[in-house]
């Protein structure tokens, strides 16, 4: 996740409700998600005194939002893929903004659209800054987000985008860098991103901010949300082969003069045994170079 904690800014209301009856049911149809915005919603109707009650039913449908059951009514929460295609009048002067949406509709109809702001995270330039220094060529933004939205924060960032992506788009995306035999690192945080993340080549979880199943997908998770980390797992993972390719041109050498001195009856067979056990020392020694920051 490239941005800090997002927060709701506006509630716009469509067929007679109030913003505090959408808030409130958008709150508890978000009750169990685990996506950043879920929590932006629970946190405004919290702040408003709204209750929002468990529901009945849930299920989070991936790249799309979510849909459960709250006081007997089908309330849905998400993008527009997962609502009904028509009442959203509203919605343009708020993508406009460059903030993400999420549209409410209940029973099938819409109700809502509640819009969220975020900041981008300040350590984000500066370590994609760092990234770029270690020699990674394409770095680029993949979102589910809306396109405004989008443009937005990679302009920021200086990178390319593709908004609007469903979890399989994202997977099709890493297969494509894959099949021009590119080395991919995906970096994310959510259960949309988790596929993408098991199929890079290297999938990076922020390990705070991150959901249990991207988590579980990813072969990185980093214990602290911070995008700083990510350039350091970069380095360390290159230290870490330097050293092991150290080891094995090491071992090879060493034993290919020892095998040669014994053939050649210049080392006795007790002294054979003896020197097999002083490559270990060596490795280890090296290896511990890797415990030392750099």
């Amino acid at each position: 996740r490239t941005q800090g904690r997002a927060r709701s800014t506006d509630v716009t209301t469509v067929n007679g409700l109030s913003a505090d009856e959408v808030l409130a049911a958008a709150a508890a149809a978000e009750r169990d998600s685990e996506h950043p915005l879920a929590e932006a919603v629970r946190v405004a109707a919290a702040e408003r005194g709204l209750a929002a009650p468990a529901p009945e039913r849930f299920e989070a449908l991936p790249g799309q939002g979510v849909r459960a059951v709250v006081d007997g009514r089908v309330v849905a929460v998400g993008s527009r893929r997962i609502v009904p295609q028509r009442g959203w009048d509203a919605a343009g002067a708020l993508e406009a903004e460059g903030k993400t949406l999420l549209f409410v509709a209940r029973d099938g109809e819409p109700v809502g659209v509640l819009a969220a702001a975020d900041t981008l995270r300040p350590e984000v330039a500066a370590a994609l800054g760092r990234v770029r220094q270690l020699g990674i060529g394409t770095i680029e933004l993949l979102t589910g987000d809306n396109e405004r939205a989008a443009a937005a924060l990679a302009g920021q960032l200086g990178v390319g985008y593709r908004a609007g992506l469903l979890p399989e788009d994202k997977i099709r995306i890493v297969k494509e860098y894959q099949a021009q035999g590119r080395r991919v690192v995906m970096v994310g945080d959510g259960v949309n991103d988790a596929p993408a993340l098991a199929q890079a080549d290297v999938g990076i979880a922020m390990g705070v901010a991150g959901s249990d199943v991207a988590i579980e997908a990813a072969h990185i998770a980093l214990m602290r949300d911070d995008w700083t980390l990510v350039p350091e797992v970069i380095g360390i993972a290159r230290r870490t082969m330097r050293v092991v390719r150290s080891n094995i041109a090491f071992t090879a050498l060493y034993n290919l003069v020892g095998l040669s001195l014994a053939a050649l009856g210049f080392l006795p067979p007790i002294l054979a045994a003896a020197a097999q056990a002083l490559p270990d020392l060596g490795i280890l020694g090296n290896s511990a170079r890797l415990l030392r920051n750099r």
